[in-house]
């Protein structure tokens, strides 16, 4: 979800539910030790719970790395496992690292090490010309030796050799079997499944069929009303159901403010485009923010300008 997570996507989603599980975008260890941390990891408090995604595969890097997001106030440390860019496999790290359990348990034990909130991982089945029957048991058997107790399994493959990223996300075939058999093989962890998920009943049938949770990437982006907003009221014991439109307005003070402070509008409503996915209007509402949200001095007015092409529709 690199360039799609970022904190004003997350205050989006928090708005949407109080309850589920946020992840940031992946940074990468050295990133994070070197970099401009305020940018990389600065978040709003309202964000919580959410999670920081760590790349790496030096494990005294990420234990400092996972030292610096536990002092920003992170509820979570992810290691990430399962992207398969070529930036990452560069590194040697993300994906690739499938190929390293040994090495992965070295890394979380630092991690572990290091901080007090809990340390995760979020992995693939295998990648290129491994056997995910054998690989993914014993990845996970060593890695949870070293502590780590929950895992996010994506339900692919990744192909490192000749697949792009985007490949990547769809073309390999998805085995939610082989991860219903790593919870009958590994009853005590905690794992969540990932991967082509696009609703909510696909979510509860994956609870319902003995799983400790369910990670949604896309469509959960794409489509925010269908999957975060109504979340709450289906796993979390209810709570007051919003609208979208209701969303809309309770982020205008938020939108105002970072605009306030320097940002551009479309640095908000880029986030925003889906709300409305499938309903009378939606086009105009995706059309004036994508037209108008660039220009100089765009604001909240702008925000309500592309509501009203939804609001007039239901009139």
């Amino acid at each position: 979800m690199m360039d799609w997570t970022d904190r004003h996507c997350r205050v989006l989603h928090r708005t949407m539910s109080r309850h589920v599980l946020l992840y940031t975008e992946m940074v990468t260890a050295p990133a994070v030790i070197h970099g401009d941390r305020d940018r990389l990891l600065g978040f709003d408090a309202v964000e919580h719970p959410v999670a920081v995604q760590l790349g790496g595969s030096d494990p005294a890097q990420l234990a400092e790395a996972a030292r610096i997001c536990e002092g920003f106030g992170y509820d979570e440390v992810n290691l990430n496992c399962g992207c398969p860019s070529d930036r990452v496999q560069s590194g040697s790290f993300g994906a690739v690292l499938m190929e390293s359990p040994g090495l992965v348990a070295d890394c979380v034990a630092a991690m572990r090490a290091a901080v007090s909130v809990p340390v995760t991982v979020k992995c693939r089945i295998g990648v290129d010309d491994q056997d995910p029957l054998e690989v993914l048991p014993d990845f996970i058997a060593r890695v949870s030796a070293a502590g780590v107790d929950r895992f996010a399994i994506h339900a692919r493959k990744a192909w490192l050799q000749g697949l792009s990223p985007k490949e990547n996300r769809d073309i390999p075939p998805l085995d939610y079997d082989l991860v219903r058999q790593m919870k009958a093989t590994f009853p005590h962890l905690h794992l969540s499944v990932n991967g082509g998920i696009e609703s909510l009943d696909q979510a509860q049938d994956f609870l319902d069929g003995g799983l400790d949770g369910v990670m949604i990437g896309r469509a959960a982006y794409h489509m925010p009303s269908s999957i975060v907003l109504d979340a709450d009221q289906r796993f979390f014991g209810g709570g007051h159901a919003r609208s979208a439109e209701e969303v809309v307005q309770l982020m205008l003070p938020y939108i105002a403010d970072h605009i306030a402070s320097g940002g551009r509008l479309h640095q908000v409503t880029r986030h925003m485009l889906g709300l409305f996915q499938g309903r009378p209007g939606a086009r105009g509402w995706r059309r004036t923010l994508s037209e108008q949200g660039h220009r100089d001095g765009a604001g909240t007015d702008v925000v309500l300008s592309a509501l009203a092409q939804v609001t007039e529709k239901a009139a």
